[in-house]
């Protein structure tokens, strides 16, 4: 990527940060070097959630995605944004996982509104949070697939900068568009300036690999399809039979009605939207069609129509006549093929000729970058959603609803493909990732948070126990005429208009009875699509948190040393990760293992006979890394001694040289 010829400058851009207890959001400022921000925490496993898949009922609508397969390899963890960013892209195991293979994030950070939320303190200094997000933004980046795609929610106070942020970070150039939410639907009047009614989610790419979804068609859409021909390809809708002319490309010439005998053309400076051949192939069907010179009458009709002297109206493109004698219109073969239906793309009707575009040929709506409440949800709507899971509690200020993180998953991924979310609060992107058959991967830092609301919820949902949300679609008013309901006419439009003429006519059983009240309700009729079931439960996840940090640092005497956590399995998987080797469990004399170099972690001094006993187990052409606590002296050069590569660290001191002679 081209370094950024732009770039956004903050107070102590090239210091880092680190947390200033565990579990809060407080950082201080910290050398790049520093072991508390250098050191790879892994993570320690606690337990793994199996749901259990709901059987389906009779009488019940089911969606597609109930159908799907449910995810079990997501991983919920308790910890630090960063420290989890940090162990993604580090420790090995899960650096092979992930690094690259991410589709979609979501992250919903803390909006640094000076203000103190309930679950989180949210009134961090524009520099600590530019520093924050811009860590967890390389990490971010690194762990995205090529055809990724990064969605940031915001509101407006640090949007601005995090434009010039992510521009810095993943290049201004995959910037995919600012996608603005309607959350609320009404605005509040004791405002003292102009309330705030949208949010703001920023969409960058990783690479030009990204190729949005389309969204999938509403059952309001799909009713203007009819099939009143009994066409064998399912319904259509008449679509545009004519384009805007280019470069005289396309045919323009006339076409004969079968039924009247009049010459159609297209209308200004237009052309068929079908081609010649295709035309000839579908109104061959109605009669024998010949291509004739046009007419010194067809000429002029043209240039009227084109807004052209005649002299400059094309003399060579011919009109399409049935050979037959203009005596005997209508046409009997004509009028006996409309009859029998099932008619082909571009047909006639009595009066007219049109075009036909079948529903299984459509392809979905394009998304656009503004998501209505309408569509998506709203704030109040999410809070009902969490007071449902958690009856009598009101945990948070502003979720976020379940059918929002359902448009940008749709959009950004595909069944299979793995969302993070490391902001996971009540755990909205990850119940709806599951529920739309993804992996998923997530974090919470406040403890209680995690035990109270993210854990509790998602167990609901592979239990099936979660039916709110994106579970159940909704029934919504649908065509149910014949022939489609009027133009422009929606479906909550025209109920709402049979409703109006129900209590005009309530007291005139005159009325009530009269063909032509029946004949409009019969023009705007509609009926309830039902509600349908869109997820069952099923699959699970594991559930880890954060290792205890085996390294601390104090600046006062430029000395790292081991804390109490660093013993045993803990240590030894730490100084793993922090080296870059994968752990061997099953090893009865290693720890780990990178390529031919073995990991041996020595918690207690290394000695001679140490190294000769691991020596021995040793492969042909391999090595041996020794990490220890303590080394008796010479040990190094005894190593050395044997030739194969091998060599020695300390623990902590080669794993983090740094010191106060270094920050001077």
């Amino acid at each position: 990527m081209p370094p950024q010829k732009l770039e956004l400058t903050w107070f102590n851009k090239d210091k880092a940060l680190i947390p200033t207890e565990t579990g809060k959001y407080g950082y201080t400022w910290v050398d790049p070097r520093d072991p508390r921000y250098c050191e790879t925490h892994t993570l320690t496993v606690l337990e793994t959630v199996t749901g259990r898949r709901n059987e389906k009922r009779d009488g019940v609508q089911y969606g597609e995605r109930a159908d799907l397969e449910p995810q079990s390899d997501n991983l919920l963890i308790q910890g630090e944004s960063g420290d989890v960013l940090e162990a993604l892209t580090r420790v090995p195991e899960l650096r092979d996982k992930y690094v690259g293979k991410v589709k979609c994030v979501y992250i919903d950070p803390p909006f640094n509104t000076a203000q103190t939320f309930t679950h989180y303190e949210d009134n961090l200094e524009h520099s600590v949070w530019l520093t924050m997000m811009r860590d967890r933004l390389l990490h971010l980046r690194d762990l995205l697939s090529e055809d990724g795609s990064i969605w940031v929610h915001l509101d407006d106070v640090e949007n601005h900068r995090m434009r010039m942020l992510m521009d810095e970070v993943f290049g201004s150039g995959n910037f995919v568009t600012e996608v603005v939410w309607e959350k609320t639907y009404s605005p509040r009047n004791d405002s003292k300036g102009i309330p705030a009614v949208t949010d703001t989610i920023l969409v960058y790419r990783k690479s030009d690999q990204f190729s949005p979804n389309r969204l999938p068609r509403t059952a309001e859409m799909d009713g203007r399809y009819k099939n009143p021909d009994g066409d064998i390809k399912g319904a259509w809708k008449s679509a545009d039979t004519t384009a805007p002319l280019a470069q005289e490309r396309g045919y323009f010439g006339g076409i004969q009605h079968p039924i009247s005998g009049e010459l159609i053309y297209p209308p200004g400076s237009r052309h068929w939207v079908l081609s010649y051949s295709r035309i000839l192939t579908s109104i061959s069907e109605y009669g024998n069609y010949i291509a004739v010179p046009p007419s010194e009458d067809s000429l002029f009709r043209r240039a009227q129509l084109m807004g052209i002297p005649v002299e400059e109206v094309r003399s060579d493109m011919p009109d399409l006549v049935l050979a037959t004698d203009p005596e005997t219109f209508p046409s009997r073969s004509a009028v006996d093929r409309i009859e029998s239906g099932n008619w082909p793309e571009m047909y006639f009707s009595q009066k007219s000729i049109g075009r036909k575009a079948h529903l299984s040929e459509v392809a979905g709506r394009i998304a656009a970058n503004f998501l209505p409440h309408s569509e998506v949800g709203h704030n109040d709507g999410a809070i009902k959603e969490i007071r449902a899971l958690f009856p009598g509690q009101n945990p948070f200020t502003t979720p976020k609803p379940e059918r929002l993180l359902e448009r940008i998953i749709h959009i950004a991924t595909n069944p299979g493909d793995v969302v993070l979310d490391v902001f996971a609060g009540s755990g909205t992107t990850a119940a709806v990732a599951q529920k739309m058959g993804r992996r998923w991967v997530t974090c919470e830092l406040l403890e209680d948070t995690f035990n109270r609301f993210t854990l509790p919820r998602l167990t609901k949902v592979v239990n099936g126990q979660d039916m709110g949300g994106i579970s159940t679609s909704k029934s919504e008013r649908i065509d149910d005429t014949d022939n489609g309901l009027p133009e422009g006419m929606t479906p909550d439009e025209a109920q709402k208009l049979t409703s109006l003429l129900n209590k005009a006519i309530k007291e005139h059983d005159d009325l009530k009875k009269s063909a032509d009240i029946k004949a409009l309700k019969a023009l705007v009729k509609t009926k309830n699509s039902g509600d349908v079931v869109n997820w069952l439960g099923g699959g699970g996840f594991t559930v880890a948190k954060l290792a205890p940090s085996c390294y601390d640092y104090t600046p006062e005497t430029g000395y790292t040393h081991l804390t109490d956590a660093a013993t045993g399995e803990t240590l030894i998987a730490s100084v793993a990760a922090n080296l870059g080797f994968h752990l061997s469990a099953s090893d009865p004399h290693f720890s780990g293992r990178r390529n031919n170099e073995h990991l041996a972690v020595v918690e207690g001094v290394l000695t001679e006979a140490k190294v000769g006993d691991l020596m021995a187990h040793l492969p042909e052409g391999h090595s041996i890394l020794f990490a220890a606590t303590n080394l008796d002296e010479g040990v190094r050069d005894v190593v050395r001694s044997y030739k194969n590569g091998s060599r020695v660290v300390h623990v902590p001191l080669d794993l983090f040289p740094f010191g106060e002679e270094e920050e001077n």
